[in-house]
């Protein structure tokens, strides 16, 4: 088969309880982490690389996270 349907992406669940979705910046190199921190730990979980907006997109449907919901820490 050369063409596939796309398939639809499906939603991934996280703990949004104890989550909140966080966006890693560093202050040096510019690199982007999307991820999830514990509230009641602090440990952070890294997803995905954000390297431009398609991905940031990705992130937050992938997740069923609005953006404005989004944390961003350097």
């Amino acid at each position: 088969m050369l063409f596939r349907k796309k398939r639809k992406q499906e939603r991934e669940p996280y703990d949004e309880e104890n989550q909140i979705p966080v966006i890693r910046s560093s202050i040096c190199t510019g690199e982007k982490v999307a991820g999830f921190k514990d509230i009641h730990t602090g440990r952070f979980e890294e997803v995905m690389v954000i390297r431009n907006q398609r991905d940031m997109n990705e992130f937050l449907g992938k997740y069923a996270v609005p953006e404005e919901r989004v944390r961003k820490e350097w």
